[in-house]
């Protein structure tokens, strides 16, 4: 237990981080700082805080653990402000989308007030914002990054390993300067492309008649982009320069499109879609990254109502906790396939054998 943890910003992030803290019991108290009182009072309401003021130095006095779950571009004035009023020794980590300016800013602080900082990022969220959509199961099986650097205390950045593993994250360590790089490719670049997107079809002159035409697939692609514009903005220019080599290199990949559509090469195009499908097929299967390999199986249901509450009272009822799912393919009225995922073979094994016994078409993947 982390004793008293003080949560500056109960938005999204530090709403869910404040719920889940007090679901599993990590925290002798969680405290809410924040400036909108009627957002602080929501925050207690919905049991992301024990208590909340709008005063950091009361806020954050006496805390064994702080976390600054603001916007990136406040980050290090956050901390710069509150850093006379911390204890020394207290540990002081961040939420931020981008690491390496935040790193940069504030462990100069850090020094000079005898606290310890560890750079934070869980990579978790929703087009949905604000405290009112906070989630005590927002970080379960999500991965958490730490950006620990040579002046990070291994002490420090034990007890966020903790924190974050404690409320049901994936704890990576990455530098932060390569942690930017990464996520500017699979989260920066996808929202700016979203963004797009959607700017394109809103530029049409026949947009109204084609906006709901808009199925699935366009949809999917686009949810991002319903995110805070402003939060948005943030992170893309406290990232910019990594995010304008994803840009560059995305656009020579869409002129290489162009390119293959303009020659009429059925060839080169066939091929170019299929190296995206491949590459497409080995992200939720294989490809985890940083992170131990999950153990997969797939199953074969029905379309009706209640046949994924099935499955997980099956694998629920017998100690059996699911990591992952996918909806792999679906036909309305058919049936489709369920991507499962598990922590061991032998959790992987038990649910192949209680769905085979339930009657459920399942299979190793």
């Amino acid at each position: 237990m982390f004793g008293r943890v003080a949560i500056i910003g109960l938005g999204l992030i530090g709403g869910s981080l404040g719920m889940a803290l007090r679901r599993v019991g990590l925290a002798a108290e969680v405290v809410g700082v924040g400036r909108n009182y009627e957002n602080l009072r929501l925050a207690v309401e919905v049991g992301a805080a024990d208590w909340v003021t709008t005063d950091p130095k009361s806020g954050v006095a006496g805390a064994a653990v702080v976390v600054v779950a603001a916007p990136v571009s406040t980050v290090g004035p956050v901390i710069t402000e509150i850093a006379p009023f911390l204890s020394p020794g207290t540990v002081v980590t961040d939420v931020g989308s981008t690491k390496a300016a935040i790193v940069r800013a504030v462990e100069p602080v850090a020094a000079a007030h005898s606290f310890f900082f560890v750079g934070g990022h869980p990579m978790a969220g929703s087009e949905k914002t604000g405290v009112r959509n906070a989630d005590p199961y927002l970080f379960e099986n999500a991965y958490y990054v730490l950006t620990p650097t040579p002046a990070t205390d291994p002490d420090a950045l034990e007890k966020v390993r903790q924190m974050a593993e404690g409320v049901g994250a994936r704890v990576i360590k990455l530098a932060p300067e390569i942690h930017d790089f990464y996520v500017a490719a699979v989260s920066h670049l996808p929202h700016c492309v979203a963004a797009a997107l959607v700017n394109t079809i809103g530029v049409l002159a026949e947009r109204e008649a084609v906006l709901p035409l808009a199925a699935g697939g366009f949809r999917d692609t686009t949810r991002v982009a319903a995110g805070d514009a402003a939060l948005w903005r943030d992170i893309l220019l406290s990232n910019r320069e990594a995010v304008l080599a994803m840009l560059g290199r995305y656009r020579e990949v869409l002129q290489e499109l162009a390119d293959l559509l303009s020659a009429g090469d059925t060839a080169g195009l066939e091929e170019w879609l299929k190296k995206a499908h491949l590459l497409r097929q080995a992200v939720p299967a294989k490809s985890k990254g940083y992170l131990p390999e999950l153990c997969e199986i797939v199953v074969t249901v029905p379309d009706e109502p209640g046949v994924i509450a099935r499955l997980a009272g099956i694998l629920g009822d017998a100690g059996i906790n699911i990591c992952d799912i996918e909806i792999l393919r679906v036909r309305e009225g058919e049936g489709g396939t369920i991507r499962l995922g598990f922590a061991t073979t032998a959790d992987q094994e038990e649910a192949v054998r209680l769905l085979r016994e339930a009657g459920i078409e399942t299979r190793k993947r």
